[in-house]
């Protein structure tokens, strides 16, 4: 292992997935990435293989068919996934939080019935909040379920859903009304059950197509139109008496998602900074290899110390949360600068490449274009910033 990036107190369990899982990625998804990603080809071979490993199980309970590994396990998992490729992360990140939610939340009838399938990775997992009209804006959703008689009807459209298409469950955040005074009262999560594809995938539940866009390609993202989607009350999420719960059940999730989130900006940066040491070395100019002219060592180091840094926040929100606290505030700076990092350290490799970094034969072309993803996915900075204060200014009110 390199110097960069390492995390103490690893149990010997930790060391030995890390030390698989970094594997794969060397001998099953670098060799790979850029053809698929460049032909926006799903990665079934690899998806296979992950499979096989049991990552798909990784944080649920034993007791359920999983590993029972922790949020930090899962963290670095993620960021050693990302290392290989961003999108390979994408398809195991929304499954990761589905289970989350299902262990977390979720009744004894829906954890038996979809945690031990969704180890397997059986059944797959796709988190839902957004939508055309809003993002970060959770308030502003219009999608609404109402009840009628035993069951509720569902209607409404949904954005931006990793893993739309091939997964089989939908932990999907609507409006209900309950009656409360906040409009984060009146707000409850379905799990919203489909067969895998596009088209009607269910009654009323459809799934258009998937979206095009400029990087984090070979995972789809797609939209789900909800079109009178009726399912019983014990689909709410924890059951009935779950109702008006959603919201908070979601930003326990997010958090969840953001350290995820940080996690893929480490683990691209740390390829991104493989990539440029290594071009520093081999390519000479003016007779010396690039690494000898300072300006080029300077930028090494601080793409060093940014890794550093970014990967000991994501590393402490993740502890906090395994540790039961609280830990939105530090899921925040972890997103926030790691993102942000992230780009800024892709960019600097992009720039040590020269013009070959423009090239499509060159893998750091490729990570130019999914870095940007990091710095709006899970919330954008500047919603990053509005939690963090937040925090902050409640634990230093005066």
């Amino acid at each position: 292992m390199a110097r960069l990036a390492q995390t103490p107190g690893l149990t010997d369990v930790q060391r030995s997935i890390l030390e698989t899982v970094r594997e794969f990625a060397d001998k099953e998804i670098i060799p790979h990435a850029q053809r698929l990603e460049h032909a926006d080809e799903y990665p079934t071979d690899i998806l296979d293989g992950m499979r096989e490993m049991g990552l798909f199980g990784l944080t649920i309970d034993e007791e359920f068919g999983g590993l029972g590994e922790s949020l930090l396990t899962y963290a670095l998992v993620v960021e050693e996934l990302s290392r290989g490729w961003m999108s390979i992360s994408g398809i195991v990140n929304t499954h990761f939080i589905v289970a989350y939610l299902i262990s977390q939340h979720g009744s004894a009838e829906q954890k038996a019935r979809l945690l031990p399938r969704m180890a397997t990775g059986e059944v797959r997992g796709a988190f839902s909040m957004s939508e055309p009209e809003c993002g970060s804006d959770v308030s502003a959703i219009k999608s609404k379920a109402v009840r009628n008689g035993d069951n509720y009807v569902i209607n409404g459209q949904k954005m931006w859903l990793t893993n739309g298409a091939y997964s089989s469950v939908v932990a999907t955040l609507v409006k209900t009304d309950t009656g409360a005074d906040s409009v984060y009262g009146n707000m409850s999560t379905f799990l919203l059950e489909k067969e895998p594809g596009f088209g009607e995938t269910a009654p009323g539940l459809t799934i258009p197509g998937k979206i095009d866009k400029m990087g984090y390609k070979g995972v789809e993202t797609t939209e789900m139109v909800l079109d009178g989607v009726t399912v019983p009350e014990s689909a709410i999420l924890g059951g009935a008496d779950k109702l008006g719960r959603g919201f908070y059940q979601m930003m326990d999730g997010i958090e969840v998602g953001r350290v995820n989130v940080a996690a893929r900006a480490c683990g691209i940066s740390i390829r991104a900074f493989e990539l440029a040491v290594a071009y520093a070395q081999q390519r000479r100019t003016f007779g010396q290899p690039l690494a000898k002219h300072q300006a080029i060592a300077f930028k090494l180091a601080e793409m060093g110390t940014k890794i550093e840094a970014a990967h000991s926040l994501m590393v402490n929100a993740a502890r906090l949360k395994d540790a039961g606290q609280r830990n939105d505030v530090e899921a925040g700076m972890a997103k926030l600068l790691a993102s942000e990092y992230c780009a800024e350290v892709v960019q600097e490799a992009f720039r040590i490449h020269g013009g070959y970094g423009y090239s499509k034969e060159y893998e750091i072309e490729r990570l130019m274009r999914e870095a940007p993803f990091l710095l709006i996915g899970e919330g954008t900075s500047e919603i990053q910033k509005t939690i963090i204060s937040r925090g902050l200014l409640k634990e230093y009110k005066l």
